[in-house]
Parts: C-alpha cells; sequence; structure tokens
C-alpha cells in the first residue's frame, strides 16, 4: 500500500475506463445497483504529516463516491443484511423480512421472490445441486430465527427441502469443498451431506452459539463461541468406523469480550475481531497467536486536521464488525470507521474513521483495490 496519493486514471475491463460494472450495496431497506465509472484512488492514504506517524489518515480530498447509482432496488420489508453472488448475471438478497429475492445483476430486475421463512433471516450460502435433482444447479440455502433451514432452486424458486429440526437458531452456515459436506452452527455444530442428511453433531456448546465458522488445514474448522474460539476436526468414515465424528481439539481463549468477526486471511493464517476492538492474527496450523491490535482509537495517532474529543468512547464505536482481505492487508469495519492493518508490519497502516454516520456492518474487497 502506498502512503500518498495515487493517480486516477486506471482503465477497467478491456482497457475501457468507462466500462460499466454492477455494484451492490446494502442501505437499510434498500439495495443500490450502481456502476463504477471513475478510477481514481481507491483506499490510497493522504496526510499533512506524513513523517511524523507511522499511520496514515485517508484524506478528505480523496473522491467520495466514485460509483453512480443507476437503480434502487426495493422489494424489502425490513433491513437487508446479506447478499450472495449466484452466478454472473444474477445475486440474492436476504434479511429481517424473512424473504429471498434473485435479482438481474445487470438490469435490476426481480426475478423471484422466495416466501418460507416466519421470521428474520440468520444466515445464507450458496452451493451446486443434491444428487436427486435431475439438472445440477445452483442452490441457494438460507437459516432463519424460526429454527429453520431451506433449500431452494434458485432458478424455479421452488423450496426443495426444509429441515426443522433444530432447537436453536443456525446462526451461520459454510461449505466445506473438500470433504463435500456443509455445517450448521447454532447452539451446537451439525455435519450434513448435499443430500440434507445429518451425519453428526456435537452436544449443547453455549447459549451464546456458534456465531462465525471458518474451514482451516487438516479437517479442521474453527467456530466463534463467545469469547472463546474452538477448534473442531471432522472425521470422516473409514473401514474400521461406522460414521461421521466431530473432535474438540482445542479452545484458544485470548479474547476479552465476544468475537464478531472471523476471517481466512490466507493458506498461513486466519483473523478474529471481538465487541472491545481486539484484532487477533492467528497461525491455521498451530493455532498460535501471531499478532494482537488494538490501538484503532489510540488519541496519539489520529491525524485528523480538527482534532475530536472524546471524553466518553463508547464500546461499540471499537466493535470490530466484519473483515475482508487480500494478501498483505486486513481491512476492517470498526465502530462507524474502515481500518487497513497491515500484516508483514503488523500494524495499521491506514484509517478513515467516520466512514458512515452508523456502525459498519460489512465491507467486501472489489477489483482495482476498492472496498
Amino acid at each position: 500500500m502506498k502512503s500518498n496519493c495515487s493517480s486516477p486514471g486506471e482503465t477497467g475491463e478491456a482497457g475501457n475506463p468507462h466500462s460499466p460494472r454492477p455494484k451492490f450495496l446494502l442501505h437499510g431497506r434498500h439495495l443500490e445497483l450502481g456502476s463504477e465509472l471513475g478510477r481514481g484512488s481507491s483506499w490510497t492514504c493522504c496526510s499533512s504529516t506524513p513523517q511524523k506517524s507511522p499511520l496514515q489518515t485517508i484524506g478528505e480530498e480523496q473522491t467520495q463516491n466514485p460509483y453512480t447509482e443507476l437503480l434502487v432496488l426495493k422489494a424489502h420489508h425490513d433491513i437487508v443484511r446479506f447478499l450472495v453472488q449466484l452466478d454472473d448475471y444474477r445475486f440474492a438478497s436476504a434479511g429481517d423480512d424473512g424473504i429471498v429475492i434473485v435479482w438481474n445483476a445487470q438490469t435490476g430486475e426481480k426475478l423471484l421472490e422466495l416466501c418460507g421463512h416466519t421470521q428474520k433471516i440468520t444466515a445464507i450460502i450458496t452451493f451446486t445441486s443434491l444428487e436427486s435433482c435431475e439438472e445440477k444447479n445452483q442452490l441457494i440455502l438460507t437459516a432463519s430465527a424460526d429454527k429453520t433451514v431451506i433449500v431452494w432452486d434458485s432458478n424455479t424458486g421452488r423450496q426443495v427441502q426444509r429441515i426443522s429440526c433444530f432447537q436453536s437458531t443456525v446462526k451461520c452456515l459454510t461449505v466445506l469443498q473438500r470433504l463435500d459436506v456443509w455445517l450448521s452452527g447454532g447452539n451446537d455444530l451439525c455435519v450434513w451431506n448435499r443430500k440434507l442428511d445429518l451425519l453428526c453433531k456435537t452436544s449443547h456448546l453455549s447459549d451464546t452459539g456458534i456465531t462465525a465458522l471458518v474451514e482451516i488445514p487438516k479437517n479442521c474448522v474453527v467456530a466463534a463461541v463467545g469469547k472463546e474460539l474452538i477448534i473442531f476436526r471432522l472425521v470422516a468414515p473409514t473401514e474400521g468406523s461406522l460414521g461421521w465424528d466431530i473432535l474438540e481439539v482445542k479452545r484458544l481463549l485470548d479474547h476479552q469480550d465476544n468475537i464478531l468477526s472471523l476471517v481466512n486471511v490466507n493458506d498461513l493464517s486466519f483473523v478474529t475481531g471481538s465487541h472491545v476492538g481486539e484484532l487477533i492474527v492467528w497461525d491455521v496450523l498451530d493455532w498460535t497467536m501471531q499478532a494482537y491490535e488494538r490501538n484503532f482509537w489510540d488519541p496519539s495517532l489520529q491525524l485528523d486536521t480538527q482534532q475530536e474529543i472524546r471524553l466518553c468512547q463508547k464500546s461499540n464505536d471499537i466493535s470490530i464488525h466484519h473483515f475482508t482481505c487480500d494478501e498483505e492487508n486486513v481491512f476492517a469495519a470498526v465502530g462507524r470507521g474502515l481500518y487497513v492493518y497491515n500484516l508483514q508490519m503488523k500494524r495499521v497502516i491506514a484509517c478513515q474513521k467516520t466512514a458512515h454516520d452508523s456502525n459498519v456492518l460489512h465491507i467486501d474487497k472489489l477489483p482495482n483495490r476498492f472496498f
């Protein structure tokens, strides 16, 4: 990452700087379908005193909105919390109204409305069709606070199957391609095959439940449960065993508060973020702590021209709600701001402390170093 402003003018696909590329932004109950028209600096940093501090604040002179709004997609009746890409032409949205809507990514046309849940949707993933389906197709799997999981055919909107055996809300879903299974996390961890057969499950973990899951090597997954990270190993059937099994391998107790975000960084590490602003980088093989950061609101690092005096810092102002990563950096949504943490230097190298008027709940990396 450069520490001074880069010049705009990078070309888009096929060398055309003005070729539109659809972008989707969550904005309350609406979706904003936009086209990236500018190619200015993205998270490049600016500062009036670059020699006095290693932290660079993103300058006000930077282009505030490099996107041109094309359409506002109105169909949901409550907050939209999830967007998933189905293919190059379609994406799906879901949220607190319990409805999944499939959209045309080019025109913004509503293609399908999937109604089946009676409460808010808490997780959504996509995966390929079940063996019983006539044609291979992209399926949508949704979990809800109504304690059900529904599999939908993304082409027809038909319910393929509904699972209603959960004792608690499923808060996260993930697919393990290598083992050809998918996992659901709530008050327990369940392993399912593509036919939606329950292969195995853990006993009750906690009332807090599993809030996030990521896959790591050696057939293991990391589960965020309150302040703890639990490493589970999945054991596939062999000639000497009757079925699948889940083994708890280790518990990591280094966070001081509830873990809100968990994501794989690369083949070597994963990263977690907590309610009180702790960022921890972990080794994926031995699960040791590689780096610890909590200087997201250190007054000595603030370089804004108009200093803001904060007599009382609210805890949710420093909560790390979400991560996205590249090979060099972790981009963190911290309170209302966005921070760039460099993995090699092991420190925050750039920030925009008030990127939004309220807490940033989701951040994603786009092409050409936009996020």
